[in-house]
């Protein structure tokens, strides 16, 4: 019988570290040819949107899939995990936490391959639901003694430097313009919904690491031109999923200021093939979530509920029924 682990369940059994972890093991998979990938998909009518996608990881043994529907304002997410052998139903998860710790976690991971080793300020775009662990995970993998935000809104910006202050004991202060969050910073995050950029590539220094984390829809932008084209180093989680969603890089693609040819995917930079070549680089990741990663957390999910005696047993119709 499928395990069925709530949200409560997941934020329980899983630390931002835990997922950053699982996330370099399966990308290192991936670049060993041991992992699949399928881009994401999307279903729309009038009313809402179902998105699906797949992914396996052989060397862990796990197969699955991640969909959630878009209605009415309201986002409902589940993921299902097989056994890669036996083709077995091992577990339905709730996953809101549980993407916003994978996407959190592609940034930490991201982060500590690509950003400087002495990297002490983050500068963050975006306020919202994922931002949190953004953070949590940018500081995991960096001693982080600064951190400054900026959100249009600005009771959601105040909030959340207080809240992550508590959270990471440092400081975070939250300010009025989004130059200010990115001035002086050794890594950036935008984590926004925006259509049109929140960050110029005029305000990049040498030698800063920038996650652009929020769109993964090509009507949607975080930045500007200029600032893919002072990338020194692109990094995208999938390349095949870049190309249809990746509303950042339609823009430079479509200039001539950009091609696919120089965006390397993350495996390859766990797997060593290519990462930041001198202190002065800009590097850039460009995080557009992929099942892979919600396969690869929810298996730890799966594994730590086991260990523990958590989530509940789930019993079809057919194991109800009579001979």
């Amino acid at each position: 019988m499928p395990l069925l682990l709530r949200e409560e369940e997941v934020q329980a059994l899983l630390s931002v570290g835990d997922a950053i972890e699982a996330l370099e093991r399966t990308f290192r998979a991936q670049a060993e040819g041991r992992a699949v990938n399928l881009p994401r998909q999307r279903v729309r009518w009038p009313g809402g949107t179902l998105h699906v996608m797949a992914a396996g990881d052989l060397g862990s043994g796990y197969v699955g899939l991640k969909a959630y529907t878009a209605v009415g304002g309201q986002t409902r997410f589940v993921v299902l995990l097989f056994h890669a052998e036996s083709g077995e139903l091992l577990a339905i998860i709730e996953a809101d936490r549980l993407g916003r710790l994978r996407t959190g976690a592609a940034t930490g991971l991201a982060t500590r391959y690509l950003a400087r080793p002495d990297a002490r300020v983050v500068g963050m775009i975006g306020a919202g639901r994922q931002a949190a662990t953004q953070l949590m995970a940018v500081c995991a993998v960096r001693s982080i003694a600064e951190a400054r935000v900026y959100s249009p809104a600005p009771e959601r910006r105040a909030a959340f430097a207080h809240r992550m202050r508590e959270t990471l004991g440092i400081p975070v202060q939250a300010v009025e313009r989004p130059e200010a969050a990115v001035e002086g910073a050794d890594i950036l995050i935008t984590i926004t919904s925006a259509r049109e950029p929140v960050l110029r590539g005029a305000w990049l220094r040498p030698g800063v690491h920038l996650n652009a984390a929020g769109s993964n829809a090509l009507l949607r932008r975080e930045l500007d031109e200029e600032a893919i084209a002072r990338a020194d180093l692109i990094v995208i989680d999938s390349r095949a999923q870049g190309q249809i969603e990746a509303g950042d890089f339609l823009e430079p693609l479509e200039r001539g200021r950009l091609q696919w040819e120089r965006v390397y995917e993350l495996r390859d930079v766990v797997a060593g093939r290519v990462g930041r070549a001198h202190p002065e680089q800009i590097t850039l990741f460009k995080s557009l979530g992929i099942a892979l990663e919600d396969i690869a957390v929810a298996a730890v999910a799966y594994e730590r509920a086991r260990a523990r005696g958590a989530g509940e047993r789930i019993r079809f119709l057919e194991d109800l029924l009579p001979d």
